[in-house]
This record gives C-alpha cells, sequence and structure tokens, in this order.
C-alpha cells in the first residue's frame, strides 16, 4: 500500500511527477499535445493526492471543481516503474473520498481513447462514458467520463 498525502499544487513532488506526465503524454498524443496541454496547468489546482514508496513520490492525481457540485479528475499519473501495483487506484479512491469531503456529488475527467491502461482503471473504478464536455466537446480522441460519488 502506497503512503497518501493530501496537499496542493505548490509542491515539488507534484510538480516533478506533473513534468514526467507532460513527457509521456507529449510522446503519447503527438501532434495533439498542444492542444491538450492548455488544458493541464497546474497553478489553480489546489486539491492534490501524492503516493509515496519507500520515501519516494511515486503517483498523483487532483481535482479540480468543474461547477458546484462537480469535480474535475486531472493530472492522474503513476512512474512507469511502479504500475501494476494498484497505486493509480488508491489515488483515484482517495480523490473520490476528498471530493466527497468538499460536498461533490460527481466526479467527471476526460482521457485519450487510447490510453487504454487509464481508460480500464476508470471502468473498474464505476465511471461510465458521456459525452464530450467543454473544451472536449468534438474531440475525436477524448473519452469523457463519470461517477457518481453522492
Amino acid at each position: 500500500m502506497p503512503i497518501l498525502i493530501r496537499t496542493t499544487s505548490n509542491n515539488k513532488d507534484f510538480k516533478d511527477l506533473v513534468a514526467l506526465l507532460n513527457h509521456e503524454l507529449k510522446i503519447k498524443d503527438g501532434q495533439e499535445h498542444s492542444f491538450f496541454e492548455q488544458f493541464n496547468k497546474i497553478d489553480k489546482i489546489k486539491h492534490v493526492v501524492l503516493a509515496y514508496k519507500e520515501d519516494k513520490a511515486v503517483g498523483c492525481g487532483a481535482l479540480r471543481q468543474y461547477s458546484d457540485d462537480i469535480t474535475e479528475i486531472k493530472r492522474m499519473y503513476v512512474h512507469p516503474s511502479f504500475r501494476g501495483r494498484g497505486i493509480a487506484g488508491e489515488i483515484l479512491k482517495e480523490l473520490e473520498r476528498w471530493a466527497t469531503e468538499l460536498f461533490f456529488s460527481e466526479c467527471i475527467l476526460e482521457t485519450g481513447k487510447d490510453h487504454l491502461e487509464a481508460v480500464r482503471l476508470y471502468e473498474k473504478s464505476g465511471y461510465h462514458l458521456i459525452p464530450n464536455f467543454g473544451q472536449y466537446e468534438g474531440i475525436t480522441s477524448s473519452l469523457c467520463m463519470r461517477k457518481i460519488i453522492l
């Protein structure tokens, strides 16, 4: 089990993990990366969960308020050498607990159609496909998902 902590986007470990995430997504998303990158700024994120193993930050995820009762799951990432150990699922559960404490009734998210591991994680965690929302409307490479948490 990882040790999970709640923090903000000012945390250096979070910034370091997001840099790794952005590098990986730049490769995966190719030419579309710059489009998605504009929606993934972390300066306005107030709720971050970090996962630690062996005193090393190995994964992260964040919440960003979407509306009064909806929060968006953002910046989910687990370092490649720690994948396959259930860490992403633990981060996601902690984000959902925190979202409930903050009185959100549902979580939404966007991921890429080609990000199969992420899609499987979200489906296994109870998320269901919804029409693409906001800036993702009409983006054929995006999948948007939702889960009622209250």
